[in-house]
């Protein structure tokens, strides 16, 4: 399988990767993380424009049809710049929903929605417009959300939802849940990807014993131990893109998380104490590789994924 991107999702890339390099997200995810949501919402606003929320809908919600792939590629660069919001909500919202107007709302950008799945708390629920449940009975509105309490990740806002009015008893659920699973591993490897940016930037600058640390052998292992391990988790993500079989994603999803969470951990002990302080902006992807690593699916769920289609008839 040649995974290369084509002319026009390496344009599509590029005009993303631009956008947001002239966003100041560090900026927009602390008044976000402080409930302040205009810069956010105005941010939103042009990754709408951009065509990003259209990936995920029909044409005749004025979408451009569920494209995976597309998709992988604009949540690895909303990772890459810690992005806040509930955007993997927002996407499986806008495959689930029978109600033409508003995935058009949602596509547009007007719209912001999030989703409560298995557990009754919801990301932004103080943020979005839409609110739903999705349960066995089908997909619910919720009219209303719960106190907001904060999560390991402070632009990770929960609030409670409870379920309200059946919108739908039958909602394609299992698409919706593999496009949520697999743009939370991209999202997870754009994170990944950033933290190893900023810490070799990091052990260039910073000396000890009168060279800069990123000359030290053991400094060198762990960068390169965190590379190998992103750059493995990649390829992982957009097979799973191409195929969206439940266990490809699923192991693309524990493996992009995992190689995000590692990188976390060694930009954290190469940073030393400055990495400890909510004030740098290293902590805002630090927080977001942990938080990412369980949503839409534990590690160990998705391992059972796996290894449940490995145990399948053998001829």
């Amino acid at each position: 399988m040649r995974l290369v991107l084509d002319r026009e999702q390496r344009a599509f890339a590029a005009s993303l990767e631009a956008l947001l390099a002239g966003a100041d997200t560090p900026s927009v995810v602390r008044e976000w993380s402080l409930g302040e949501h205009g810069s956010g919402r105005a941010l939103w606003g042009r990754l709408a424009a951009a065509g990003v929320f259209a990936l995920a809908a029909p044409e005749e919600y004025d979408g451009v049809g569920v494209r995976p792939v597309e998709l992988a590629v604009a949540f690895l660069a909303l990772g890459r710049h810690a992005v806040p919001g509930p955007l993997v909500e927002t996407v499986t919202a806008a495959v689930l929903l029978p109600v033409p107007d508003l995935v058009k709302r949602l596509v547009s950008g007007e719209v912001m929605a999030t989703m409560a799945y298995d557990s009754p708390y919801a990301l932004d629920g103080d943020a979005a417009d839409l609110r739903l449940v999705l349960t066995a009975e089908g997909l619910h509105h919720a009219t209303g959300h719960g106190p907001v309490r904060p999560s390991l990740d402070p632009a990770r806002r929960l609030t409670a939802l409870a379920p309200d009015e059946l919108l739908t008893a039958a909602p394609s659920i299992e698409q919706a849940l593999l496009l949520a699973r697999l743009t939370t591993a991209a999202q997870a490897l754009g994170v990944g990807l950033a933290l190893l940016d900023r810490t070799v930037s990091y052990v260039q600058q910073r000396t000890q014993f009168g060279a800069p640390i990123g000359a030290f052998q053991a400094v060198k292992h762990q960068l390169a131990d965190a590379k190998v391990a992103l750059e493995f988790a990649r390829p992982l993500v957009f097979a799973a893109a191409l195929t969206l079989d439940p266990a490809d994603v699923a192991a693309a999803k524990v493996t992009a998380c995992e190689a995000a969470y590692t990188t976390a951990r060694t930009a954290l002990q190469l940073h030393g104490a400055i990495g400890y302080t909510a004030e740098y902006d290293l902590s805002l992807w630090l927080t977001k590789a942990r938080a990412l690593r369980t949503a839409w699916g534990s590690p160990q769920a998705c391992r059972d994924a796996v290894l449940n289609a490995a145990d399948g008839p053998h001829w």
